[in-house]
């Protein structure tokens, strides 16, 4: 974590970029520890949003492209999982992308939307709205 620190803002979009993926990484630890460094709020959060959306694109593109089977054994989906996933996904409609900034959740959300074929400029727009609140709100509660 370290490393990206060093980096700066090519730090927190690497971070943010993998933390969006089906990776394990936190770039909340990333933007805080550059925020604290006195780097710019507002262009954190920026870089952030977009590295974030960049890696939701990823895996929209994953599930738009790959078959039910790989993305079963990638994401340790059962069938049955996978259905109830859709289902959900139906249920809410497009503004659960909205909440794709969730984790655990939220990598998963991206990838069924691309599986569903969810409309490109709706899925950016909504992932969007999502991420740049989510970054916008934790800046402020760094900088409190």
């Amino acid at each position: 974590m370290d490393l990206l620190v060093d980096y700066g803002y090519i730090g927190l979009f690497i971070a943010s970029f993998l933390a969006a993926t089906i990776l394990p990484l936190s770039s909340e630890l990333v933007l805080g520890a550059l925020i604290i460094n006195g780097l710019s709020p507002q262009l954190l959060v920026i870089v952030a949003t977009v590295g974030n959306v960049l890696g939701s694109l990823t895996n929209y593109a994953l599930g738009y492209w790959a078959s039910k089977t790989v993305l079963q054994k990638w994401l340790k989906m059962s069938e049955s999982d996978f259905v109830k996933a859709e289902e959900k996904f139906n249920k809410y409609g497009l503004p659960v992308l909205l909440f794709a900034w969730v984790p655990v959740i939220g990598d998963p959300l991206t990838v069924i939307a691309g599986v569903m074929r969810v409309r490109l400029v709706w899925f950016l727009i909504l992932v969007s709205i999502g991420k740049i609140l989510r970054y916008y709100v934790l800046a402020n509660l760094l900088l409190a």
